[in-house]
């Protein structure tokens, strides 16, 4: 299983904040866990699209071609935006 979080916008243009999923098969990295992901529909394919989100996986910030295992924790954050 791995946990997979969604954070401000995302979530509320998802409509969920986190869940579990088994690692589907032949995943490995980030790249195929959004591709997969994106699948879910439209909603999925252009929130995660954003080439500026950010990435954490087990808490610590990553490039976008991370490597990911059955356990990890994978967190999606937008960008922030400050004034």
């Amino acid at each position: 299983m791995i946990q997979l979080r969604y954070f401000a916008s995302l979530r509320e243009s998802l409509g969920i904040g986190d869940e579990q999923i088994e690692l589907p098969d032949g995943v490995n990295n980030l790249p195929g866990l959004t591709r997969w992901l994106q699948r879910r529909g439209e909603s999925w394919e252009s929130a995660l699209a954003d080439t500026r989100l950010h990435i954490a996986v087990n808490q610590e910030i990553v490039k976008t071609d991370a490597a990911i295992v059955d356990g990890d924790e994978i967190a999606w954050f937008p960008p922030v935006t400050g004034g």
